[in-house]
């Protein structure tokens, strides 16, 4: 079976990249079809793609095209629909919602889409960049037309496969699709030294990742500022964000920058607990590569974070993304005992390996 990989750009690091490179664990011959590689911008996750077979489309040529990430959304479809695959017999789209990557000419292949979120842009959910006001008319009209070639392409699509209840939901409803639900790849790592152990005397609470708008990392800032709570805030930057955050933040906050994945480890096992206040998240791996390390979640009860924390046993949900929601949320948590095997125990429901066999299971059905 011949197999193809496609993925919307490979600039950051983040969880449409981690099931991309379980999909290429599973596929080691099969080259990545991408608008854009920049592995300088990966930071410490640079040597993951190194000898991948990745080709990039001609918007690798443009000079600046690191800056330029947001604006190729207007043109990366046409690109996407220079790409031919039917030499192939299978080509799994990894749909991260930048670029609208199913517009491929797929020609007698079988076409399956991993769809991490229809695009949050075009449908009026929260987003990394913001548009000013002299923009604003000019992005809508835009927007009207990638949003017709957006539903237009997914009718491309042979199976569709989303990361969790919340983004099926959304291909129902703006694609008029049916999917199926196959959560993200997480690792979960065998508690085999006294460094991977979750640590019983933890001292910070955690924040970070993606440092985006869309995150709203600001609300842990604010609150654990005002709290005067101790807390380290982990992560890239993401459109100048992390200034705005070092802006408000107080001295009880601490900020990491980027981190390796045993680093990440570290923070994790050694945390109060992980702060999620993501708006509509798609389906949050973060939370569980947090619970795999015993910690608990703080989040923001909306979308995915619903479907893999356990509220009362393996976090708290608070319900609106303001911060005197998050400190009654956090005030609660402190009068609770959660345990860190409950933590481990649901985070293993969301292991590679499953994914692995349900992503085989459902090839099965359908080559």
């Amino acid at each position: 079976m011949k197999v193809a990989l496609v993925h919307d750009y490979i600039k950051e690091y983040g969880g449409a990249e981690r099931v991309l490179e379980t999909l290429h664990e599973m596929f080691p011959e099969a080259p990545v079809f991408t608008s854009v590689y920049l592995p300088n911008y990966l930071g410490p996750h640079k040597g993951r793609f190194k000898n991948w077979d990745i080709r990039p489309s001609v918007l690798q040529w443009l000079p600046l095209k690191a800056k330029l990430i947001s604006p190729m959304r207007l043109v990366a479809p046409f690109i996407f629909k220079q790409m031919n695959f039917s030499d192939y017999d299978v080509v799994i789209v990894s749909a991260t919602g930048a670029y609208l990557p199913n517009r491929i000419n797929k020609g007698s292949a079988k076409h399956l889409c991993y769809c991490h979120t229809p695009p949050r842009y075009l449908y009026g959910y929260p987003t990394a960049r913001t548009v000013g006001p002299v923009l604003k008319p000019f992005v809508a009209v835009a927007n009207h037309f990638l949003r017709m070639m957006d539903h237009e392409s997914a009718q491309n699509v042979d199976a569709f496969i989303a990361n969790s209840k919340e983004t099926k939901s959304r291909i129902e409803k703006f694609y008029r699709k049916d999917a199926a639900v196959i959560y993200p790849p997480v690792e979960i790592p065998q508690l085999n030294s006294k460094s991977q152990i979750p640590n019983s005397k933890r001292e910070y609470y955690l924040a970070g990742g993606r440092l985006a708008r869309a995150k709203r990392t600001d609300l842990a800032v604010k609150v654990c500022t005002e709290l005067q709570l101790p807390l380290k805030v982990f992560g890239r930057d993401f459109g100048g964000f992390e200034n705005e955050l070092r802006e408000i933040a107080g001295p009880t906050v601490e900020f990491v920058g980027e981190v390796t994945d045993k680093e990440k480890w570290e923070l994790m096992r050694n945390a109060l607990s992980y702060i999620s206040p993501s708006e509509f998240e798609d389906f949050g791996v973060l939370n569980v590569e947090v619970m795999a390390a015993g910690t608990p979640v703080i989040a923001l009860g909306q979308g995915g974070a619903l479907e893999s924390i356990v509220d009362g046993k393996t976090g708290v949900f608070f319900e609106e993304p303001t911060v005197e929601s998050l400190k009654k949320a956090i005030k609660k948590f402190e009068k609770m005992n959660l345990k860190p095997e409950d933590c481990r125990k649901q985070a293993e429901k969301f292991s590679k390996k499953r994914f692995i066999q349900e992503i085989t299971n459902l090839l099965n059905q359908i080559i």
